[in-house]
């Protein structure tokens, strides 16, 4: 990375006041497949969690949208939910984990989701992990086997 360019990338983290161990770094493709390859620990909570995202990945099928369902939780309780509304409100944003990332931080009134993690039906597009990254959600899960997508990144935004 040239001077200017690392000029730039410390003025940008400077101004959304994030630590420079965030920036991005590139990351070997093995690197990533091992990590979100892993499965996180079965506990009855992820389990339950994940049932509930399932449910609203029923729910909007049932109301004729795409079959997604995220929900964001924060000390073992449940701040934000998310069925895709990407066709009922002819909004291409509204995926799952954005709709879920949106009412967390309605319900919390802040868009620090620090100390939140997100389960999802399905691994996060890149538009919605980058979201999660922004709004600062520890780790992310997906799938119906509860895999640990670890915490959020930024791959190509």
């Amino acid at each position: 990375m040239n001077n200017s360019s690392d000029h730039y990338r410390r003025l940008i983290l400077r101004l959304f006041s994030l630590p420079l161990a965030s920036a991005v770094m590139p990351v070997s493709s093995a690197a990533v497949t091992a990590a979100a390859s892993q499965s996180a620990p079965r506990s009855a909570d992820g389990v339950r969690f994940m049932q509930l995202a399932l449910d609203l990945k029923r729910l909007a099928v049932e109301r004729g949208d795409q079959a997604y369902g995220a929900v964001i939780v924060k000390a073992g309780r449940v701040v934000g939910r998310g069925p895709s509304r990407v066709v009922v409100d002819g909004d291409p944003t509204a995926h799952a984990e954005m709709e879920a990332i949106r009412d967390a931080a309605r319900g919390l009134d802040t868009r620090d989701l620090g100390g939140c993690v997100m389960y999802s039906t399905s691994r996060p597009c890149p538009m919605c992990e980058a979201a999660a990254y922004w709004a600062g959600l520890d780790r992310l899960f997906y799938g119906s086997d509860v895999i640990d997508g670890g915490p959020p990144r930024l791959t190509r935004c």
